[in-house]
């Protein structure tokens, strides 16, 4: 775990190293101080003159400079290499989520991620600048010390020996009793965003349904959750202080007691005052050391299991990955199913499409019927590579979709998806998407052909209108338009609506097929669609049922031949009849 994260410092490689080598510094003259002080105090002790007392107060003032000194270089080293480091560990985790395929996301919720990046990221970026700084400064500062008072102080620096067993069993109790509340306070914290993303997102649905008392109170359910298990933890961590201050005291009463002891009874030929001065120096940065220890010891407490689920992150691999020798052309819009079946997990009993054969040639329109949950969205996502076949192969253009480079397929396969997505920009940055440089003509026509030009010329900004996160300010039929323009300036060889028409009215409708029809002859196009109106002109027409291609033929044929087909298309025109 450590030599994955590791992994991510790269051009702070330089600065990570120098934070240690300043500290280093800074720790050798500051447990040095201590003992010149000494022989100051006892020289002041046996009548020194002036130049005496000067030279040496000029040489701790240099000591003292020098120490902070290296210790502002470390500090700003630290902030550099911990800041870079959290910079290229969030690049790293968002760069393994876009190569992430749909069955390796449907592994993770979006919240878990989010709080991945977020939070996680943080307390590990703060256990880094920790580590490379204290955890260097604290031991240093413990060994120098240690030596320097049994230097100084013979057998009365075997006191600290006392210490020791009272904070290591304090440090073992909280770590395992600690450790298992943080794991989960972690996976508290995943869902108490998810309930602040689904609310924020679905705030209109809230408000339409008056459910805002509901959901505060399952935020403050989820809230408390939390709240209750760091509790827990802060009170196990709190120990910690009172445990140091314990030692510190025990130190600061039976050393001066001691070392007063020993210079009486030797009359200072063992031990002299300037001695014990420095001794009670060197205690203090012993239990100081433990102190800084311990405060590690909390924050790399908290942040290892934030690390164990970054590197989960990391350590995901992709579950698809292009070829050794991928193709990088798609030769034309055909696309063949061949005894494909699939399903979502390999442990699950049943497949989610089963035997589909379909032969679709280049510049066809296909119309796509079934009920809710006949699979017809999992079928369209195998042709762009989605998800890869369980059994069977899936081609376009005569090849194999898992013989192509991913990135060269999917931009010769737009899919407008059900759930449609706009991000925060203008009308041009949006639409860009498709093309990023598509010119203001070719924005224009792809709009044309979506039905979505009149609707963005009537508003005085027009394509640079702004569009707000998800589209808020837009209908649903708008935004569904824009996102069909979107991909119609890929100029793909396919185009697949994933029920991308609903919202819009039937009239828009049937221009935009009929555009389609007119201007992209060329362009196999799949249409999913609950309207048979919306796909009875099509050359082919599939009806799916429980995951199954039960009939597949023109309007004529299959309303002559299928149960299904007629009956949905009855449902559907019986009151246009009735109304006549």
């Amino acid at each position: 775990m450590i030599k994955k994260l590791l992994a991510s410092v790269r051009e702070n490689r330089l600065h990570t190293i120098l934070t240690p080598l300043f500290m280093l510094g800074e720790v050798g003259l500051e447990c040095t101080l201590p003992m010149f002080t000494a022989k100051l105090i006892n020289a002041m002790e046996k009548g020194a003159d002036s130049a005496v007392i000067l030279r040496y107060g000029l040489l701790l003032v240099l000591m003292a400079m020098g120490s902070m000194s290296c210790g502002i270089l470390s500090g700003w080293f630290a902030a550099s290499a911990a800041a870079g480091f959290a910079r290229n560990l969030r690049h790293d985790l968002f760069a393994r989520v876009q190569s992430f395929s749909f069955a390796n996301i449907d592994r993770f919720s979006t919240s878990s991620l989010v709080t991945r990046l977020t939070t996680d990221v943080t307390n590990v970026q703060n256990a880094f600048m920790m580590i490379i700084r204290t955890a260097v400064r604290s031991p240093l500062m413990l060994i120098f010390a240690i030596t320097m008072s049994i230097n100084m102080g013979g057998t009365i620096a075997l006191v600290f020996l006392l210490v020791v067993p009272i904070l290591g069993f304090g440090l073992f109790y909280i770590a395992k009793r600690a450790m298992p509340l943080f794991k989960a306070v972690f996976k508290k914290y995943d869902r108490l965003n998810n309930s602040v993303q689904e609310n924020v997102k679905g705030m209109r649905v809230v408000k339409s349904f008056v459910r805002e008392d509901y959901e505060k109170q399952k935020f403050g359910k989820a809230s408390e959750d939390v709240c209750s298990d760091f509790t827990k933890a802060e009170k196990l961590l709190a120990i910690n202080n009172p445990l140091m201050l314990l030692s510190m005291y025990i130190c600061m009463s039976v050393i001066p007691c001691l070392s007063a002891k020993l210079i009486i009874s030797s009359g200072g030929a063992q031990m002299e005052v300037g001695d014990l001065s420095s001794l009670i120096t060197y205690s203090m940065q012993i239990l100081m050391s433990l102190m800084m220890l311990s405060m590690i010891f909390v924050m790399i407490t908290i942040s290892g299991e934030a690390a164990r689920r970054i590197v989960e992150v990391l350590d995901t691999a992709p579950s698809l990955h292009n070829p050794a020798d991928p193709v990088t052309e798609v030769a034309d819009g055909s696309i063949d199913f061949e005894n494909v079946s699939f399903k979502y997990n390999p442990d699950a009993e049943q497949y989610a499409l089963a035997d589909v054969n379909l032969h679709i040639r280049s510049g066809q329109t296909v119309g796509i019927l079934g009920g809710t949950g006949s699979s017809k969205t999992t079928l369209i996502q195998l042709i762009s590579r989605l998800y890869d076949v369980s059994e069977g192969s899936v081609k376009v253009g005569g090849v194999d979709v898992r013989a192509y480079d991913m990135a060269a397929l999917r931009n010769q396969v737009a899919v407008v998806l059900q759930k449609n997505v706009l991000f925060s920009g203008t009308i041009k940055e949006n639409l860009r998407w498709g093309d990023p440089n598509a010119s203001d003509e070719e924005l224009v026509q792809a709009c044309k052909l979506a039905q979505a030009d009149d609707f963005i010329t009537a508003n005085p900004e027009g394509y640079d209108r702004y569009i707000e996160q998800g589209g808020a300010n837009v209908s649903g039929g708008q935004k569904q338009r824009l996102c069909i323009a979107r991909a119609l300036l890929k100029k793909p060889k396919i185009l697949i609506l994933d029920d991308s028409t609903s919202a819009v009215d039937t009239a828009t409708d049937a221009r935009i097929r009929a555009a389609f029809r007119d201007e992209l002859p060329d362009v196999t196009k799949l249409i999913i669609a609950q309207r048979v109106a919306s796909v009875q002109e099509a050359d082919l027409i599939l009806v799916m049922d429980n995951g199954r291609v039960v009939a597949q033929g023109t309007h004529e044929t299959l309303l002559a031949s299928n149960e299904i087909y007629r009956e949905v298309y009855t449902s559907q025109t019986k009151g246009d009849a009735d109304n006549a």
